[in-house]
């Protein structure tokens, strides 16, 4: 593994040589920054696993960086730290998304340990596989062993070393950042930087400016020429997540980038040449968004010339337990629940549910029983509601009149079991009887 980069802003402060060899021994580089506009160029580069945002004091003001980071779904983690701060703004910041605040007068001992614990625990090296994930986790791996997801696999490693542009389309929640990750760093470009931008997070003037750059004095308050991410992303790829959101002269620029591999900045004259793989995603159904004009038919050729279909997650159940079991283990890792462990039955019913965030929606439910489960098994008791009172397909069973006992039991068995797909421990939890008891029922019904 090459050392790991982490990016240092303080605009009041530097660290010292004695701080920054101590984590150089242990393979990690520092670069540090003092102006706001070089941290969010820095970050867009994706070089950096971990920023550290050091203020001289930490109050209730917005922690600009952290929403830059979370906005652009960058995969970095956030340690804030400062000489002195108030408790209720540093729980704050936590609870916004930085994985530590460390209070300290002093770059010293104790922000060194908080990166070096971070770092090791939670962040993979380019090339390392992690897990299944959303757009904005670092994560590269696509979990699942459904025959869907190996179609996925296939389609990723047959275009990886192409140049041209990808569309990935799917719903929301499904994973599409993950796919345009895997695709880079299985490509020739995997040693170069991913950099990804929301379309549909910013309006037109701003996505101009983040995807072209500027020259200086090309706006008012425009005091320093400005790099976009294409120059960011040169040699590199660049990820445009929710394509179809932005603005159709946006798009139309875009296009012209894509012919021409070409650009000029805001206000400039002269034509910038970057080297970039294209990829971009869309929760929108094609057709009604080429209808509407919301996509440009021209943009969506150039970009569909490979076309990658993630599906939802109630299209692959029998991938269900190995994400619940993935991102399980990663919570509890992360919140130090090393004695936790995920019950069967738990992991059956979330298997039953249809997801209708998909993934993102299982790692949001995950997350939050690993954080507010008391007990070490977390039960099928400790389910969200909404999952636990799952109903069968049919309210009701019908029987016929005049039928003996035993054939309204075999009735009411063989009617519960078709409404539940089969699941024969879902079926014995709705007749209240054990799985034996049913298996045993079963037997003797059927011989």
């Amino acid at each position: 593994m090459g050392k790991q980069r982490i990016l240092f802003f303080s605009q009041n402060g530097s660290t010292t040589p004695e701080f920054r060899k101590q984590l150089f021994d242990q393979g990690i580089e520092i670069n540090e920054v003092r102006s706001f506009d070089e941290a969010q160029r820095e970050l867009l580069s994706g070089k950096y696993q971990l920023l550290v945002d050091r203020k001289e004091a930490l109050s209730d003001e917005p922690l600009k960086l952290l929403e830059f980071i979370k906005r652009n779904k960058l995969p970095v983690l956030v340690i804030l730290s400062a000489s002195r701060s108030k408790v209720e703004a540093a729980v704050k910041a936590v609870k916004s998304g930085a994985v530590d605040f460390v209070n300290s007068s002093n770059i010293g001992q104790q922000l060194a340990d908080s990166i070096l614990q971070n770092i090791t625990s939670n962040v993979e090296s380019p090339g390392e596989e992690g897990g299944d994930g959303m757009s904005g986790d670092g994560e590269v791996e696509l979990i699942g062993q459904s025959p869907a997801m190996e179609e996925v696999r296939s389609a990723i490693e047959l275009v990886a070393n192409s140049t041209t542009a990808v569309l990935i389309t799917g719903d929301s929640g499904t994973g599409k950042e993950v796919v345009a990750r895997s695709i880079h760093l299985q490509s020739g470009r995997a040693g170069k930087p991913f950099v990804a931008i929301n379309c549909a997070a910013l309006p037109k003037d701003v996505i101009e400016n983040e995807l072209f750059g500027h020259e200086r004095g090309a706006f008012t308050g425009a005091l320093v020429k400005k790099a976009g991410c294409f120059e960011m992303a040169n040699e590199g790829t660049l990820f445009f997540d929710e394509i179809a959101e932005m603005n159709p002269d946006t798009q139309a620029k875009l296009l012209r980038v894509l012919e021409h591999h070409s650009f000029r900045r805001l206000g400039g004259k002269e034509e910038v040449h970057v080297d970039v793989r294209m990829v971009g995603a869309t929760n929108k159904k094609i057709a009604a968004a080429l209808k509407s004009g919301e996509f440009r038919q021209d943009l969506y050729y150039r970009f569909s010339v490979i076309e990658i279909y993630l599906p939802p997650l109630r299209e692959r159940k029998e991938d269900i337990p190995l994400l619940a079991q993935h991102f399980f283990a990663e919570f509890r890792n992360r919140y130090k629940k090393h004695n936790q462990s995920l019950s069967e039955g738990a992991v059956e019913l979330l298997t039953e549910n249809d997801w209708p965030g998909n993934v993102r929606e299982l790692k949001n439910v995950l997350e939050r029983l690993v954080v507010t489960c008391p007990d070490n098994v977390i039960g099928e008791e400790h389910l969200p509601q909404r999952i636990t009172n799952k109903s069968p397909q049919s309210q009701h069973i019908k029987i016929p009149i005049g039928v003996t006992r035993d054939v309204a039991e075999k009735l009411v068995i063989e009617q519960t079991l078709a409404s539940v797909g089969n699941n024969k421990s879902r079926a014995a939890r709705i007749l209240g009887i054990s799985r034996k008891t049913l298996h045993n029922k079963l037997h003797h019904y059927n011989g």
